[in-house]
């Protein structure tokens, strides 16, 4: 009696093997990529405060800085040349003094603890982490994703109006972030809209990819304007303007009539929102002859910033002192707080504890010190960040433009934004993955051959990144 011969075990498919060598060559960056997406869990219903509690995509952030920690060891990260220790390092320096000379210590220390999760930790692991221009566009497309999610939650709650409250009607849209936190998801739609803007515009990409992200980037347009944010409008112009004269004007042109071709429709033709968003748009030019309160309360408190800052002016009243020292800097034209209401929450007064502007919250509570260290560093990114823009070309680095124009945009849209808002809720940890990305292409270093990623297309394979 003859054995039958046994049955072959099928091959392994083709995709499943792809994705398991993806796997095993890209897992450091799983921490990361959850950092951002873990921003699509909603936040509890009726908890206004929960924006200031650590989130998922917080403990994200903290594993990225754990992994990146253990891949140091390991010798398998890259090494920072002494302009990217400078800059990443210099705030932990300004961060300790301030909380230091703070008046408690001890108060500051959760201050303390934030700030370098978002200006130090989170940064120095995407510089060490992300290895060539495929990761780095790996994490860009996170933001993407991440905003057309958010987004389309948005358009929803407008369009059945289960949005925060918005002059008297439920509409505006907040995505998953709920009323207390209304700044959110304008936040990451704008991220993803500028990254989206910039692949679009890259020459380096194929058609193909650069179609499908001008399609993103215009969907993104509508729940951007739905979010009523007028801070994110004005960062969001001024970024998305900067990249399309990077990419050049001939492109910049092309989109530009893409979006007016849009926004005539959306607002003129069908009337999204028309109304509201003229109203809206007035208000930017009405901030010294008829400001609305929330105008007035932001003016308020930049001045008691300022105040602060005259107070002890090398140092600042400490961090986390603000809201200590709030009442006794302010006129009497400041509110007892921002009321916030729908998408699932009862009325609530939300406190006013930071005067909505960066550059004078880390003055007024960490003085010129902690300005330097932090406002100095960024400087010398955006700088570092353009001038390699400009020579990548003649470098040979003209098949990674695209990450320069995605950092710079992200970058240049956070410095903008900061001029009318600070950190605080959950998409603050976003604000270190920026950094990190604008650090990455700012200041190229070599790549250990232990950690250079498997070859790819000529264009992610420069020597120096």
């Amino acid at each position: 009696m003859s054995l039958a011969a046994p049955a072959r075990l099928p091959a392994r498919p083709a995709a499943a093997s792809a994705a398991a060598d993806a796997l095993r060559r890209h897992w450091p960056l799983l921490p990361l990529a959850a950092t951002v997406l873990l921003l699509l869990a909603p936040l509890p219903a009726g908890d206004a405060t929960a924006s200031g509690k650590v989130g998922p995509a917080d403990a994200a952030s903290l594993l990225l800085a754990l992994v990146c920690a253990v891949q140091a060891l390991r010798g398998r990260v890259r090494t920072l040349n002494p302009l990217g220790v400078l800059v990443l390092g210099t705030p932990g320096i300004g961060l300790a003094v301030s909380t230091m000379t703070a008046g408690d210590p001890y108060a500051a220390l959760p201050g303390f603890v934030r700030y370098l999760q978002v200006f130090v930790l989170v940064p120095a692991a995407v510089v060490l982490l992300v290895r060539d221009a495929r990761e780095f566009r790996l994490a860009a497309g996170c933001f993407v994703v991440l905003g057309l999610v958010q987004g389309a939650v948005g358009v929803v709650q407008y369009a059945t109006h289960t949005g925060a409250s918005y002059q008297g009607e439920d509409i505006r849209a907040v995505g998953t972030f709920g009323p207390g936190d209304v700044m959110g998801m304008a936040t990451v739609v704008a991220y993803g809209l500028i990254v989206a803007t910039a692949a679009g515009l890259a020459p380096g990409l194929p058609r193909t990819v650069r179609r499908a992200a001008g399609g993103c980037a215009l969907v993104l347009v509508v729940p951007l304007v739905l979010s009523f944010s007028r801070g994110a409008w004005i960062a969001t112009v001024g970024a998305a303007l900067l990249v399309m004269c990077l990419a050049g004007i001939r492109r910049a042109l092309a989109v530009l009539l893409a979006l007016t071709a849009l926004g005539v429709v959306l607002v003129g033709g069908l009337g999204l929102g028309s109304e509201m968003v003229a109203e809206r748009l007035g208000s930017i030019t009405r901030v010294s002859s008829a400001p609305d309160q929330s105008v007035t309360d932001r003016y308020t408190m930049w001045a008691a910033a300022e105040s602060m800052w005259r107070e002890r002016p090398a140092v600042g009243v400490g961090l986390k002192g603000f809201p200590a020292h709030r009442d006794g800097h302010s006129s009497l034209g400041l509110s007892s707080g921002s009321d916030t209401a729908g998408a699932g929450q009862a009325f609530m007064k939300q406190p006013l504890l930071s005067p909505h502007n960066m550059y004078l919250l880390v003055l007024g509570e960490q003085g010129l010190v902690g300005l330097l260290a932090l406002v100095g560093g960024w400087a010398a990114l955006l700088v570092a960040g353009l001038r390699r823009y400009a020579a990548a070309g003649d470098r040979g680095d003209r098949g990674v433009r695209d990450c320069g124009l995605i950092a710079t945009g992200l970058f240049v849209w956070q410095l903008t934004d900061f001029l009318y808002a600070d950190i605080g809720g959950p998409s603050t940890v976003l604000t270190g993955v920026i950094i990190g990305l604008a650090a990455w292409w700012a200041l190229p270093s070599p790549v250990p051959a232990a950690t250079a990623a498997p070859a790819g297309p000529p264009a992610d394979r420069p020597a120096v990144r």
